[in-house]
């Protein structure tokens, strides 16, 4: 049996890992093996470098909170969100139907149990509902492949203020102000009033944002609305639908900006009215419904 050498060591790793049970771990963690080895040989990191980089991942998870998911953060200001929703996108893409929506990263501030409204309802309840030049009008339809109405579908949506914050960074704000779930009705479709949320910076407090400052990154995010769309017998959409004027589109932090997912944000033009108003069309794709694990309470 052979000592473990530079030259070796990959290799004897791999062996090891032949012996795994599942075959799906066996083959994501063969792989992982593969990259992170070839990761370090090509960088070469010194002995301080590589403590630096342990670190970096501790303070990940020392610096997530009820207010934020350092981990999701890093994993989306990397891309590597954003990537993974592109594969899974052609995939669905291959096996599709007629119509198809394409999903968007799910971020660091979705909350499980938002309050459910009626239709029509407003879910801006803080300090920022007196704006009335910020009034926004939100209404969709959703649909299954064939251009089906789905009747009874719930949406879940949340936003940022007009200031850029989202209700758990903002003691201004209410508790789970700006989020809500609706319900389609029997055309499918679902409408309901907020404000028109704003671009913002991502957390830059902890090491995600060490790390953006060490690039010289802009940390900010286009102004965009979350939706994760939802019924029995269908999987679940999570997508983002972006403001069309904003500046910040093709600078993401997140990478996350599908031309397919800018939509219209509307001027209201009309006598006595005044804000904006946004109309969007989703998809859901037959299969599992199955929701992710909420970044934060």
């Amino acid at each position: 049996m052979a000592y473990v050498t530079r030259d070796n060591i990959t290799e004897k790793v791999l062996e090891v890992f032949e012996k795994t049970p599942d075959a799906r771990l066996r083959e994501v963690m063969k792989s992982l093996v593969k990259h992170l080895h070839g990761f370090i040989r090509e960088v070469e990191p010194s002995d301080p470098e590589f403590e630096l980089a342990c670190e970096f991942l501790v303070s990940l998870g020392q610096a997530t909170s009820e207010k934020k998911n350092e981990v999701i953060l890093a994993s989306d200001i990397l891309g590597a969100s954003t990537l993974i929703t592109l594969l899974n996108n052609a995939k669905r893409a291959d096996t599709a139907g007629r119509l198809q929506s394409e999903s968007a990263l799910l971020g660091p501030f979705w909350r499980k149990n938002a309050p459910h409204y009626a239709n029509g309802s407003n879910i801006a309840h803080g300090p920022e509902a007196s704006a009335l030049d910020q009034v926004f009008s939100v209404s969709g339809q959703v649909l299954d492949p064939q251009g089906v109405p789905i009747e009874g579908a719930e949406v879940d949506v949340w936003h940022a203020s007009p200031l850029g914050f989202y209700e758990n960074q903002d003691a201004q704000q209410p508790n789970m102000n700006l989020r809500g779930i609706f319900k389609t009705d029997a055309q499918g479709q679902f409408n309901f009033k907020s404000v028109r949320p704003a671009g913002y910076p991502v957390p830059v407090d902890g090491p995600c944002g060490q790390l953006l400052r060490a690039q010289q990154r802009d940390p900010y995010r286009p102004a965009h609305v979350h939706f994760m769309v939802s019924k029995p017998g269908f999987e679940v959409l999570i997508t983002q639908v972006f403001a069309d004027n904003d500046e910040r589109l093709h600078t993401d932090v997140t990478f996350s900006v599908l031309e397919s997912l800018v939509g219209p944000y509307k001027p209201c033009t009309g006598p006595g009215q005044s804000g904006y108003s946004l109309n969007y069309q989703f998809v859901l794709q037959p299969g599992q419904m199955q929701f992710p694990t909420p970044p934060i309470p």
